[in-house]
């Protein structure tokens, strides 16, 4: 593995994709009232509160008060958040598969709401199996792009920043990583993150 000891993933749209709109089209057919309720209403901003730690009673009650004609899709966030992730993104399976048949060690830090995060766990047994540890935001109360919660991980993971391989969607959770020594890689797609592996000796 070279000087690599250890890949740490993302889980939203790294290893399945992830957004409101997944849910959403299902229950609101018409696309301009599709965008403006993703957009305004269950909107990044509200949704990161989750991710950091509070929890849906709070933000929900807030919202709905805020915006009382959308109620009962506001309500439907908790039970059915499973239904805003869709199937994993093609060719991570198999590269996970890959780094696990190499004994290559696993985790992943997520921006992850503590009340939706263990039903979701539980949900994909073939994909969470390959973690040893994953640090959740919204268990912690730290997110990404927070450089605490890069150097809780490396703690508890037990790795040196400079031998940590992570991988993100987004560039600003990169640069957070790249702050505390990690390599960082800007996630697009299965192929182009197998080649990077490869590159620096893990595949």
């Amino acid at each position: 593995m070279g000087s690599i000891a250890a890949v740490i993933f993302d889980i939203g749209n790294v290893l399945f994709p992830w957004h409101p709109r997944i849910l959403y089209k299902r229950l609101i057919p018409d696309d301009q009232a599709l965008d403006v309720f993703v957009r305004d209403v269950v909107s990044e901003q509200w949704h990161f509160q989750h991710d950091a730690g509070r929890d849906f009673a709070d933000t929900s009650a807030e919202l709905i008060a805020q915006y009382p004609q959308h109620e009962a899709l506001i309500r439907l966030w908790k039970p059915r958040f499973a239904e805003s992730v869709g199937a994993p993104i093609a060719g991570m399976e198999s590269l996970l598969n890959d780094l696990s048949a190499r004994g290559v060690p696993l985790f992943a830090i997520t921006n992850f709401s503590h009340e939706f995060w263990p039903p979701f766990l539980d949900a994909h047994p073939a994909i969470f199996g390959h973690f040893r540890d994953i640090v959740v935001s919204g268990v912690e109360k730290l997110s990404k792009p927070d450089p605490a919660i890069y150097r809780l991980a490396l703690d508890r993971f037990g790795v040196r920043a400079e031998e940590a391989f992570f991988i993100d969607d987004r560039i600003d959770n990169i640069e957070g990583a790249r702050g505390v020594g990690m390599i960082g890689h800007h996630f697009r797609d299965a192929v182009t993150l197998r080649a990077a592996l490869m590159d620096v000796g893990v595949l």
